[in-house]
């Protein structure tokens, strides 16, 4: 993936969700991504320029918390 800010996606279409994985290593849940939306994502030649054109704002967005930060946070 050629972006300096997005290292990874992934859609599902029957929940028209956009999981989007940072360079930062955060990751993120768009909901209500109609799936024209994520295959014009796909194919975009910068994908940040389109992020920030038809994604950012747009759409229901929750950070996502991976397996290891979620069990730190259970056994503190």
């Amino acid at each position: 993936m050629d972006s300096s800010l997005i290292c990874g996606a992934r859609y599902w279409p029957e929940h028209k969700a956009l999981e989007l994985c940072l360079a930062s290593g955060r990751r993120y849940l768009y909901l209500g991504v109609p799936q024209e939306v994520a295959e014009g994502f796909s194919r975009a030649s910068s994908k940040d320029a389109y992020f920030n054109r038809a994604i950012r704002g747009r759409f229901d967005c929750h950070p996502l918390r991976d397996q290891d930060e979620h069990k730190r946070a259970v056994n503190d």
